[in-house]
């Protein structure tokens, strides 16, 4: 077992001195380095973790470019992994259900990203409905969610347990044209979308995303970068 454990650690320090692996870790624990399109972000401390704060800047704003993208951080392949939490803000509207999520290969000009978010206000809800919706991804910006919803009924979303305004553990593989999320620490995935929009030639950067009417916090990202 030892000996399995010492090829493993081997093989990879040899993948990242050859440039094949690359592991950056992102703090979250200012604003340096972010650049906002339609939200606001500031430091903050929230429920005793230091993280930065996203909250829409405008909804009434008829978009789903609401994210703040973080620079030099050219993304194709790998794996994303996240510390956040979402909630509807003060006086929002009655569809508000606290979106959040992460955003990946978006281009220089922010015309075009894949997203995967959660819905935590629709992860207990009553209605099952709802609950079958706690999940959502989207490609912006020829496919929002409701275009995926009604031409492709629960394909691209689907339950998983969340609270709103609760620290939520999020990991997002991605491979190609196939893209995985795993909440909570799982060892499975939640959603599986395995004809990202986009393909798979698309590379760009990543962005803590928010829908209309959310105040979310993010800390503590971590990005593994593979060929």
């Amino acid at each position: 077992m030892k000996h399995t454990v010492f090829i493993f650690w081997l093989v990879f320090a040899t993948l990242v001195a050859q440039g094949q692996v690359t592991k950056l870790t992102y703090p979250l624990t200012d604003t340096i380095n972010l650049r906002a399109s339609n939200v606001v972000i500031k430091p903050d401390v929230y429920k005793t973790k230091r993280s930065v704060r996203v909250a829409d800047s405008n909804p009434e704003l008829d978009t789903e470019l609401r994210l703040v993208k973080l620079a030099d951080s050219a993304f194709h392949n790998g794996t994303i992994e996240v510390e956040l939490a979402g909630e509807p803000m003060k006086n929002s509207g009655e569809g508000a259900r606290g979106f959040v999520g992460i955003a990946f290969r978006i281009d220089p000009s922010n015309s075009k990203f894949e997203c995967i978010y959660l819905r935590p206000t629709n992860g207990r809800a009553e209605d099952q409905v709802r609950r079958n919706h706690s999940v959502q991804y989207i490609s912006y910006p020829d496919y929002p969610w409701y275009k995926l919803r009604e031409e492709f009924p629960k394909k691209y979303e689907t339950y998983v347990d969340l609270e709103p305004a609760k620290w939520t553990k999020v990991k997002i593989e991605v491979k190609g044209n196939t893209a995985k999320l795993f909440v909570h620490g799982a060892t499975q995935p939640t959603l599986i979308v395995s004809d990202l929009k986009h393909g798979d030639n698309l590379t760009g950067s990543i962005g803590l995303w928010i829908g209309p009417g959310t105040e979310a916090h993010f800390r503590n990202l971590v990005v593994t970068k593979q060929p």
